[in-house]
């Protein structure tokens, strides 16, 4: 067996194994969800937590697919609030231990053709960068701007900015401003945004904040 081979056996284990994990974490959250329904137990909290991972269940099971396949895109006409507010409520888990208040000003019936898995793991990527950069109290504000036939999204934070001399190189592979980052997830969201017909763009980054954009066609 050469090394692809080896190589595309061990994905396919390694694949086999997440699933069967992922479907254990799945039906576990339906069984959680129906025994509140049983008895009549209403709890906003964990209502959102179990939305909130079974969404998170459902990116790591698209991210599964990306192994097999390069073309693993899913796009439908979804309304970006919704969704804009789903990333919010998934990643308000890393706030934890940090004083951080959101800030979300987004339009209502704005609709746009994308991948939502994907979409939605970009901007909760973006936001848990927000929340790395600051470090015991802050704020982040994400708010939406409708320009002609375009959306345009700013994910603002008001935390350690991005040293000057760094700021081009921040979507490349393997760069990272963090001691134990990876560099792959500003690479991997400019690059599944940009599957989307969607562009991200860092504005600025100075002592006052740190401001990303995202710019995609609106949906007819």
């Amino acid at each position: 067996m050469n090394d692809i081979e080896l190589y595309k056996a061990q994905t396919r284990c390694i694949s086999h194994e997440i699933r069967n994990h992922l479907s254990i974490c799945e039906l576990y959250s339906e069984i959680i969800k129906k025994t509140l329904i049983k008895n009549d137990i209403h709890n906003d909290s964990i209502d959102n937590a179990i939305i909130c991972i079974q969404k998170s269940l459902k990116i790591i099971s698209n991210s599964l697919l990306d192994l097999k396949s390069l073309n693993n895109l899913c796009i439908t006409r979804l309304n970006l609030k919704k969704v804009l507010e789903y990333a919010i409520e998934m990643s308000s888990a890393y706030f934890c231990g940090k004083n951080i208040t959101i800030i979300s000003k987004l339009d209502d019936n704005i609709f746009v053709n994308a991948d939502e898995n994907k979409f939605l793991a970009c901007i909760v990527n973006i936001i848990k960068n927000a929340v790395e950069a600051i470090d015991t109290s802050g704020k982040i504000e994400i708010k939406t701007q409708v320009t002609k036939n375009k959306v345009h999204i700013f994910i603002i934070n008001n935390g350690k900015a991005i040293n000057q001399n760094k700021q081009d190189e921040i979507f490349k592979e393997g760069f990272t401003t963090k001691s134990t980052g990876s560099g792959l997830g500003l690479h991997i969201c400019k690059n599944n945004l940009a599957l989307q017909n969607a562009e991200l763009r860092l504005n600025k980054s100075d002592e006052e904040s740190t401001e990303f954009e995202i710019i995609l066609p609106l949906s007819d």
